[in-house]
């Protein structure tokens, strides 16, 4: 579709985009450039963003807001994170960025609750930075140095998405909540579905969802592969902001009634009962009642999903006068310190705790494998938006996601459990006039006289990327399946996201929930190719999963697709993607082949030849790649362009 201007009967994501675009015409399909009104970032993957804005020599970033936040990276078992904590403060005082305190809060909620503005486009170095989307914001979550680069003032430059309209009618029964709706659209799209696409929601179902129940939806649209997520800015927008004091930001956004959409689907929230992702992966999507009676070990409460004031109420209510099963570990994650003093100002956080639940300061923690690991083959329930395979800092757990209805049923009786089988007194959430102060959450840039900034021996440089050369002769070092996750490239996890920054350490941890050796076979056989199936690099935005492979030597991943926020980190970093045509070429190539491939002359939209030498045959490849990607990996990725 092309919009001719004045651009009528627009969508609500095209206003926004009207809003930031500074190249290129919105016009689906086609490569736009689209400039920050803000960004955001936050401990784990910040490291690199500003050791990116140091090179580079940026003296103030050029955004509305640029927020840090200290979020992720929180057990502090030796120097590591207190180091890069410390680098952090001094660093974005510098620069003129907002840095929240330690344990303020988890950063996508946080940014909800202070910062996120209707109308507005956020650009932040977590691909959860989507659930801005609730607030009826453009978020979109991309690596370290693209961040960088927005944070410099510098366009991002995307596919101008389609548009998928998400027509939401009836209202949620009591029992199901939000976290529903989502993993309704996971069980519909997959993990897959939402590629290249914008998930745009709409319809009477929209008004009886507050901003923090639009995010959850907006938070894990990620799952599906998606852009980003977008809901109006309509009441319940309006009363969001002015119960934070921020009433006069507000502004309206809705779709034209002549908008046109791409694909266009319907759900009817009055039917939707409680759902359950079964592990590995977010869109196994089935009723709770069909596995329900299954023994669980653990039950994990919060994360950047579902510890909104209005979760954390309805948990409270489950849980009086109750007891968690004996058999069963339960933690709680609040979101951030203005929900703990809400929660204990009404009473909430006294009847968790007494149920016997464990009490976590406001951070991401188990979410990301970063404390709260379960046993050995163990079950564990988590209202987390993922359940990738090693993910929760246990190789052999069964992740299970649901909402908090489900979790606490669960945690009562030992075993899964649809809530609506106990006797759980109606709830009903309503959004107060005005939130509690939430005291000292963040210090504001000095900019002038700034004290000197320390770097921790653990913070290493950026390694160089060296050029492509013309003719690559490698063998493939792993042949992989659909859906490897950045999980499995670049692991989560208390033991490695402490050196996530320390690219020649993490290296040596790449692919061990899949291979052991790889590192050890990568660096003996200098590099190589790596093989995979659809939706390669699904997941978070860890651009660490593409530098850690081109660091062990690795010069293209020839796969049956690609997740974008990863596609475009492997573009930064100089890793050339290229694209199976069919899934017989696919099948035939085996690990240990030996290819050759000619780099010499890549062009946009040409087949490039693959020989295999070890078969003794060949197969012609794409590359879903425009020439100006193809020309920064030629010369080592858009790193070293910007240089």
């Amino acid at each position: 579709m092309s919009l001719a201007k004045p651009y009528p009967n627009l969508t609500a994501t095209e206003k926004i985009l009207l809003n930031s675009i500074v190249e290129g015409d919105l016009v689906r399909g086609s490569r736009i450039g689209i400039k920050a009104h803000q960004t955001l970032g936050h401990d784990l993957n910040a490291i690199m963003t500003f050791l990116a804005l140091e090179s580079m020599g940026i003296e103030k970033v050029d955004t509305e807001v640029s927020v840090q936040y200290i979020d992720h990276n929180m057990i502090q078992a030796d120097y590591k994170n207190a180091d890069d904590h410390r680098y952090l403060r001094e660093i974005t005082s510098r620069l003129g960025v907002i840095c929240a305190r330690p344990g303020s809060g988890i950063c996508h909620q946080l940014h909800l609750e202070h910062f996120g503005r209707p109308g507005k486009t956020l650009i932040g170095g977590d691909s959860h930075t989507v659930a801005a989307g609730g607030i009826g914001m453009f978020s979109i979550g991309v690596g370290g140095f693209d961040a960088a680069m927005a944070m410099a003032g510098k366009p991002l430059y995307i596919t101008m998405p389609r548009i998928v309209k998400v027509n939401l009618v009836g209202k949620l029964p009591q029992l199901v909540s939000a976290k529903n709706i989502i993993l309704e659209v996971l069980r519909r799209l997959t993990v897959k579905g939402g590629v290249g696409k914008v998930l745009e929601y709409c319809g009477p179902g929209v008004a009886t969802l507050n901003v923090a129940e639009r995010s959850i939806i907006a938070n894990m649209g990620a799952e599906t592969g998606a852009t980003t997520s977008v809901f109006p800015s309509d009441a319940e927008t309006r009363k969001w902001l002015a119960a934070y004091g921020r009433e006069e930001q507000w502004v309206a956004l809705e779709a034209d009634a002549g908008a046109v959409y791409d694909e266009e689907m319907t759900i009817d929230l009055s039917r939707l009962e409680p759902l359950i992702a079964l592990p590995s992966q977010p869109d196994k999507v089935v009723p709770v009642r069909e596995v329900a009676g299954k023994k669980i070990d653990q039950v994990m409460l919060g994360s950047c999903t579902n510890t909104a004031l209005g979760d954390v109420l309805a948990i409270a209510n489950a849980l009086k006068d109750r007891f968690v099963s004996p058999d069963v570990d339960v933690s709680f994650y609040p979101s951030t310190r203005t929900v703990i003093r809400e929660s204990i100002r009404r009473g909430a956080y006294d009847q968790i705790l007494t149920a016997g639940v464990r009490m976590f300061e406001p951070i991401c923690g188990g979410c990301n494998g970063c404390g709260f690991a379960p046993g050995t083959e163990g079950v564990s329930l988590r209202t987390t938006p993922r359940n990738f395979e090693g993910r929760s800092g246990t190789k052999s757990a069964h992740v299970y996601l649901c909402a908090p209805e489900t979790a606490v049923a669960s945690a009562l009786t030992g075993v899964i459990t649809d809530p609506r089988a106990l006797d759980i007194p109606d709830f009903a959430y309503e959004l107060p006039d005005k939130f509690i102060d939430p005291g000292n959450l963040f210090n504001y840039p000095k900019l002038e006289g700034t004290d000197e900034i320390h770097y921790g021996p653990n913070i290493k440089p950026i390694p160089k990327m060296p050029p492509l050369e013309d003719q690559l002769n490698k063998p493939v070092l792993l042949k992989l399946p659909d859906n490897i996750t950045t999980d499995h490239i670049c692991p989560a996890g208390a033991i490695y996201l402490p050196i996530r920054s320390n690219i020649p350490e993490i290296s040596r941890h790449s692919f061990n929930v899949v291979d052991e050796s790889y590192s050890e076979r990568a660096k003996a056989s200098d590099g190589g190719i790596l093989v995979a199936g659809t939706n390669y690099g699904q997941g978070s935005s860890r651009e660490q999963a593409a530098i850690v492979p081109r660091y062990l030597g690795v010069k293209a991943v020839i796969a049956r697709g690609f997740a974008r926020l990863h596609l475009a980190n492997m573009v930064n970093w100089g890793l050339l993607p290229l694209v199976f045509r069919s899934e017989q070429d696919y099948a035939a190539v085996e690990q240990g082949d030996l290819l050759e491939i000619d780099t010499s002359d890549l062009k946009e939209a040409e087949p490039v030849r693959v020989w295999n030498r070890t078969s003794g045959s060949s197969f012609y490849v794409d590359t879903p790649l425009v020439q100006a990607d193809l020309d920064a990996i030629k010369v080592g990725g858009r790193i070293n362009t910007v240089k």
